[in-house]
């Protein structure tokens, strides 16, 4: 794990501990990579409640709800599946937030061509307040899965540090104070 990663980790560890958060990974095409950034910090078992990695449809269905109808009409590999993601994974963990993960990695894309390697959606969130991101640079599978995992630890840091009211309202009076 680089140093940017596991500073980002301790940050998050840092926020979840000050504000009583708790926090589960959907994870597709990263397969836990995700939650072993988040899990590196000690003490990371008071907020993170539990991951899935969750490669097949059925999984995606069965397990976190997504709608078979819209992985059908717009592949697995969309911003609609990776959203649905992350509600199943707060409502399977009973979490205040999730992290989800979908894509191809490589080396195939969709089987109809539809969506290329290096597509990979990432969301993070809670219902009624979900944000995503698109990546869709092919630079090979493990550069693709590394860049997919980057980007969704920082958008995690990046969402915890907007809306963890605990947080915010630390972060102010350490300024204040100054």
């Amino acid at each position: 794990m680089d140093l940017d990663l596991k500073l980002a980790s301790r940050e998050i560890n840092q926020i979840l501990w000050n504000t009583d958060k708790t926090i589960a990974t959907a994870e597709s095409c990263t397969a836990g990579r995700i939650a072993t950034i988040i899990t590196a910090a000690p003490g990371s078992s008071t907020y993170y409640r539990g991951g899935l990695c969750c490669y097949a449809e059925e999984v995606k269905t069965n397990l976190l709800g997504v709608s078979a109808e819209v992985m059908e009409a717009q592949t697995p590999v969309c911003e609609d599946v990776v959203r649905q993601m992350v509600i199943g994974a707060n409502r399977l963990f009973d979490t205040d937030y999730a992290v989800a993960v979908t894509g191809y990695a490589g080396p195939g894309g969709s089987p109809n061509g539809s969506v290329l390697v290096g597509t990979i959606w990432i969301a993070v969130g809670c219902e009624g307040n979900i944000v995503t991101r698109k990546l869709e640079e092919d630079n090979g599978r493990d550069q693709n899965l590394a860049s997919a995992t980057a980007c969704a630890v920082r958008m995690l840091l990046d969402f915890l540090k907007e809306n963890c009211p605990k947080h915010t309202e630390e972060a102010s009076e350490g300024a204040a104070t100054a």
